[in-house]
């Protein structure tokens, strides 16, 4: 019996032992690796990584899979930052725009990704195309309007510097001082946490978001409006895609049309190794946060141990891989 409690017990909370075993095993090696400001960078690095995997996760609960996510991202960011430079900057990319309150591009920059999200729900839901092949072809849509927009004049395709300073401290701002301080962006990514996790399940959206993952045809037969609802869901991912490129521009400065490449595969094996099933209908919000965590983690903590980007690659697709596998085992168990 206590063998059984041991299993169980290991089963249901893997993904936090694992956690737990990075952090001492990177710790054993170098134990400078424990302290506040590690703890910060980490956070930090992965603030914009945690909106996009939840983003992704609800796509994946639905039985889905978002490819658009990264260009996405890319492109809001491209959007924001194109129209939030100081006045007296060289390249403006809008050399005669008046100064706008920094909500403004904000706010386009976020409905320009959930129309992207918009036209992925649709394609999806109204014209059947496999989520896959939908969000493939959105992707490669999204980058070639983002270069084009990026490619405009006086601009052509330069790195878009020069943001203003109220726009740059959304992402390096902090309250408090020092290395106890608490960055803003950290704050703005749990709120959303908190949003997405009542949506999750405190909403009838979030439960039919459930139901039509487990099982979309019986989720119709209850009565469910399948296209309607997964029309509502991938428009919020966009949303939160959008978001997630503002607060990446705002962190790093500055934005280029290759911005959010390859995020949408980061923030889908986050969500995977955070226990977002593959098959649809699983999945919690504290689950992708700590799959992000795990990642960022990894990327971190190796990197701080000079590990090769390389052995990183192999680490991170081995624990996907067996990520997976045990998703896949506890499905085909429960058959």
């Amino acid at each position: 019996m206590n063998a059984k409690k041991a299993q169980a017990f290991v089963t249901q909370n893997a993904i936090y032992i694992v956690l737990v075993l990075l952090i001492m095993g990177i710790a054993l090696y170098e134990p400078a690796f424990i302290s506040v400001n590690t703890l910060r960078d980490i956070l930090i690095q992965s603030s914009t990584r945690i909106i996009i995997a939840l983003g992704v996760a609800f796509i994946l609960i639905t039985a889905g899979t978002d490819l658009s996510a990264g260009r996405v991202v890319g492109f809001t960011a491209v959007i924001s930052a194109s129209m939030l430079q100081i006045p007296d900057y060289s390249r403006r990319f809008f050399p005669d725009m008046p100064q706008v309150n920094v909500i403004l591009p904000i706010l386009i920059a976020i409905v320009a990704g959930l129309l992207c999200g918009l036209v992925n729900g649709i394609i999806v839901s109204k014209l059947n195309v496999p989520p896959f092949i939908a969000t493939l072809g959105t992707m490669v849509i999204v980058y070639g309007v983002n270069s084009l927009y990026f490619d405009m004049d006086p601009n052509q395709s330069q790195p878009i510097g020069g943001l203003r300073p109220d726009f740059t401290k959304i992402g390096s701002g902090f309250f408090g001082s020092g290395q106890y301080s608490i960055p803003y962006i950290v704050i703005i990514a749990l709120v959303v946490s908190a949003i997405v996790w009542v949506l999750f399940n405190k909403t009838k959206l979030g439960k039919n978001m459930y139901a039509i993952g487990g099982n979309m045809q019986a989720a119709k037969v209850s009565g469910i409006d399948v296209s309607k609802n997964l029309i509502y869901i991938y428009a919020i991912a966009g949303a939160l895609y959008g978001l997630a490129g503002v607060l990446e521009a705002a962190r790093t400065g500055g934005a280029t049309n290759n911005y959010g490449n390859m995020y949408e595969l980061d923030a889908i094996a986050a969500c995977v190794v955070g226990g977002v099933s593959t098959t649809g209908g699983i999945g919690t919000v504290p689950g992708v946060l700590v799959g992000v965590i795990i990642f960022t983690l990894i990327n971190y903590g190796l990197t701080f141990i000079g590990i090769s980007p390389y052995y990183q690659l192999i680490i991170k697709g081995l624990i996907i891989i067996a990520a997976v596998a045990f998703d896949m085992r506890k499905y085909s168990s429960k058959k």
